[in-house]
């Protein structure tokens, strides 16, 4: 494991009352790895000079999470152990009859998968998000639950599914999932999903929806006066539109294209440089799809808190004033906090949380091309191309306890999140969300200085940033 995680791991095990060594001595009795086989352990001892190993309890770190949850060493059952592998099947046995993992170990929650950005199913799950974005256009939530929930587990697997016996044993595989699977593994396409994507309703709320502000709602409420596109909406001049509709038409053509890595640092800097104008020992973090490793997005999420003491209710306000000035403000609705300490956690999986926030359009300056070389006509033209961009940011401010929780959730992915909560509800009696972890059972609230404490506390192994890509 890496050497942040192992040093988090033993300074939690010390503060438990474990006595936890830094290096292999005579008064070690427990042996905990992750992520390494029994002879990768073997071999290990062996260059550490032990000659019996039998006197160590050789153990998988789920033993150790579980003495975490319990407070004190719980038995060391066979479950625990680290066990020495049965012997390789004989080589006349065909390689592809040999699974490379056991579908019934694969769990129905994302948040105990790895799933990195290294998707192998692209074919399938672009097709289950279509269906789950059609069904959520139509309201129907356990429809675009099932296809959203399928779409994650195969971005989690290893292999390409190139066969129906790839997916046997496996959760989430519903008749609807698997029907479409079959088809597009027997004739490269799906007839249903090309079927939604001529859809003429379908068209319409895609379009719709990618209108910053524009839900659901509006747009069934624009399709049924008749609008089916972007253009017709703009020409509509009796419609009335919110203030953050406005906005998402005056810079459409900015906010629906994507955000780069590149861009994203950018405005990072922009946004640190505000806040710690007024709170030097601001944290500033970046969250979303950035912080899970993606390389472009749609828009920017900060979440903003300070270890110091006292609380500044004014910060957002002197930020997006500061950048009112500047010039660099091109739109923004802040949220005051509705945030109550003690308060039991929501128990619905999508609730939005009760922090202070704002939803904000950057401008963000990008540097002209040097046009010394051209010709006069070709100056004037490149002098009317815009030397910015419109950028969407959400900005989030946190008391410091509660950093952890919302870094969690506002990090992702959705269906990490959501499966999560789901997890904790269902598995460990406990409520989670954005502000805090309370156990049912004991009825208390369980603090946390890190998403590893949170892990721990729900019994789960931590999962990196990267790997939530659910």
């Amino acid at each position: 494991m890496g050497k942040t995680r192992r040093m988090f791991l033993m300074e939690l095990g010390r503060r438990k009352g474990f006595r936890v060594e830094s290096e292999l001595s005579d008064s070690v009795t427990h042996i905990v790895a992750e992520n390494n086989s029994y002879l990768e352990v073997l071999d290990w001892l062996k260059g550490q000079a032990v000659g019996d190993s039998s006197r160590f309890e050789l153990l998988d770190i789920s033993w150790f999470t579980a003495c975490m949850e319990a407070g004190r060493p719980v038995d060391s059952e066979l479950k625990y152990h680290l066990m020495e592998q049965r012997q390789s099947p004989p080589l006349n046995v065909p390689e592809l009859e040999m699974p490379a993992f056991t579908a019934t170990k694969v769990s129905q929650y994302s948040c105990q998968r790895k799933t990195t950005l290294n998707n192998y199913n692209k074919k399938f799950t672009d097709a289950f998000e279509v269906m789950a974005e059609n069904y959520e256009f139509k309201e129907s939530e356990i429809f675009c639950l099932e296809f959203l929930r399928a779409a994650s587990l195969l971005k989690s697997l290893p292999f390409p599914v190139t066969r129906m016996k790839d997916i046997q044993g496996l959760p989430c595989m519903g008749d609807q999932v698997r029907d479409i699977i079959e088809e597009i593994i027997e004739e490269g396409e799906s007839s249903r999903v090309r079927e939604v994507l001529n859809d003429e309703r379908y068209k319409a709320f895609k379009q719709f929806t990618s209108v910053f502000g524009v839900g659901v709602k509006t747009s069934e409420k624009w399709y049924r006066m008749g609008l089916r596109t972007v253009e017709e909406v703009k020409a509509d001049k009796t419609l009335k539109l919110s203030k953050m509709q406005k906005a998402g038409f005056l810079y459409y053509e900015d906010l629906v294209s994507c955000v780069s890595k590149a861009e994203a640092d950018a405005v990072s800097l922009i946004v640190k440089n505000a806040v710690c104008t007024f709170l030097p020992d601001a944290l500033v973090t970046i969250t979303g799809g950035f912080r899970r490793g993606k390389k472009i997005g749609h828009d920017i999420d900060f979440l903003i808190t300070s270890p110091g003491p006292g609380e500044d209710d004014e910060l957002l306000h002197k930020v997006i004033d500061l950048w009112k000035r500047q010039g660099l403000l091109l739109y923004c609705d802040i949220i005051e906090s509705t945030f109550v300490k003690e308060q039991l956690p929501s128990r619905k999986v999508d609730a939005m949380d009760h922090f202070q926030k704002c939803f904000a359009i950057l401008k963000l300056c990008q540097p002209r091309v040097d046009n010394s070389t051209c010709n006069t006509s070709k100056k004037l033209e490149m002098a009317e191309v815009k030397d910015w961009k419109a950028i969407r940011v959400d900005l989030v401010i946190t008391p410091f306890e509660q950093y952890a929780y919302a870094l969690l959730g506002w990090t992702g992915s959705r269906q990490f999140g959501r499966d999560l909560r789901r997890y904790a509800s269902h598995e460990r009696k406990m409520v989670l969300d954005n502000h805090a972890l309370y156990d049912r059972r004991k009825r208390i609230f369980l603090k946390a200085g890190s998403e590893e404490e949170i892990f721990a506390h729900l019994g789960l192994d931590y999962v990196e940033p990267w790997e939530r890509n659910a």
